[in-house]
């Protein structure tokens, strides 16, 4: 069977069509600029390079259908009818307290449509893409699969704020975490790659990238990840705080007359290492000014591997031991200095790294701890988009 996999932002939609039978990735690409002047759409050709179409893309729907249309296409298309579609997943950032990926239904939706509030940058636009394959498709079946799902095996004590609990009646205040499909997906390919049984393991997972997060996954169950009611909680990142004294944006916005929105954009799009370092939120840029002199640069470094060291010593204590540590996502996945700083030190539990493996290692697959390290380091891909795929041919076989 061939899924559709579709992630929908506020102005892109990103696209990979899978044979199932054997995963292949059969078409690939993404439109940008929906709603906005200069739209294009951008297909992966099987040999490497990229066909560039430029396109009038008012709304979700055109991009849905410039996207089918890519599909059908005969010179960079993959197939000669839409029939050949058998579902269609979606990746959904929040998904409140679903625990799983489910078949829409208007009972879905109606549920699901409580939680939009807490993602208004995502929630709308993956609404839009859902209504549009609904469209134009209309019975064709659709998946959503929720990132925050993965962490709804935390226990209240992991996922309450301490806030008048009528916060958490009325609101739905409380953690919910994000980059689940990824942290739920290494945790599965780890445990495959090593040949052990996650339920038997301590594991934690660290999704690095632009945005980044880290999960405590205790014998198969989420247990503890940095995210919390939004993207914003936890690690230091690109361009949001990461933990932060809610004091100090409260005195940021007093003196400057700053509104909520200025300083949410305060904390998701100017802090981080671009804000602090004055550089960039692009780790080669600040790897650059290191080796240039600039201390600045080399102190946001520091920071952001302390984040890292900092959760897995926390959620070591919180599982009573670490058995595997993984490292994915862009960063994670291709920055061997970052994990090297961010495991120094922590030879109390364990840890030793392969030094000339970790250096080596540019995003594949492969154990980076040395022979004699009680715990084992892994570096592992994230494919995302293979887990929703899965999910979702899944659900609509049943």
């Amino acid at each position: 069977m061939k899924i559709l996999v579709i992630n929908c932002g506020s102005s892109s939609i990103k696209y990979k069509l899978y044979e199932m039978d054997d995963k292949s990735v059969l078409a690939a690409g993404g439109i940008e600029k929906i709603g906005l002047e200069g739209a294009f759409l951008k297909a992966k050709l099987p040999d490497g390079t990229s066909k560039v179409v430029m396109a009038d893309v008012p709304t979700h729907t055109e991009g849905i259908k410039l996207m089918f249309d890519a599909l059908l296409d005969k010179e960079y298309g993959a197939i000669s009818s839409l029939d050949e579609i058998g579902a269609a997943g979606h990746r959904i950032v929040h998904g409140g307290v679903f625990t799983k990926s489910l078949v829409v239904t208007p009972e879905i939706l109606h549920e699901w449509e409580k939680y939009m509030d807490l993602a208004p940058l995502h929630s709308p636009a993956h609404l839009k893409g859902y209504e549009a394959v609904r469209k134009l498709l209309p019975e064709l079946p659709q998946v959503f699969v929720f990132d925050t799902a993965f962490h709804q095996t935390m226990p209240p004590k992991a996922y309450m704020y301490a806030l008048p609990y009528k916060y958490y009646e009325q609101y739905h205040i409380r953690r919910y975490g994000a980059h689940g499909t990824s942290h739920r997906y290494v945790t599965g390919r780890v445990a495959e790659f090593l040949g052990v049984d996650a339920a038997d393991k301590r594991i934690i997972t660290c999704h690095i990238g632009n945005g980044a997060s880290m999960s405590a996954v205790d014998h198969g169950r989420c247990v503890d990840t940095s995210m919390g009611l939004t993207p914003l909680e936890g690690l230091m990142m690109g361009t949001r705080t990461g933990d932060i004294d809610s004091s100090a944006i409260l005195y940021i916005m007093k003196k400057e007359g700053q509104t909520p929105d200025e300083a949410s954009d305060l904390l998701n799009k100017e802090s981080g290492l671009k804000g602090f370092t004055g550089i960039s939120s692009d780790l080669r840029e600040i790897e650059q000014a290191i080796r240039e002199g600039n201390d600045r640069a080399k102190l946001g470094m520091e920071m952001y591997e302390y984040r890292i060291k900092k959760y897995i010593g926390a959620y070591a204590a919180a599982m009573g031991g670490v058995d595997i540590i993984v490292f994915t996502a862009g960063v994670g996945e291709h920055q061997w200095d970052v994990r090297a700083g961010a495991l120094e030190g922590l030879d109390f539990l364990g840890i030793k790294l392969d030094a000339e493996k970790n250096k080596k290692n540019f995003g594949e697959e492969e154990v980076i701890s040395a022979p004699d390290s009680a715990v084992t380091v892994a570096v592992i891909p994230t494919d995302e988009e293979l887990l929703i795929a899965s999910d979702t041919l899944e659900l609509v076989t049943k």
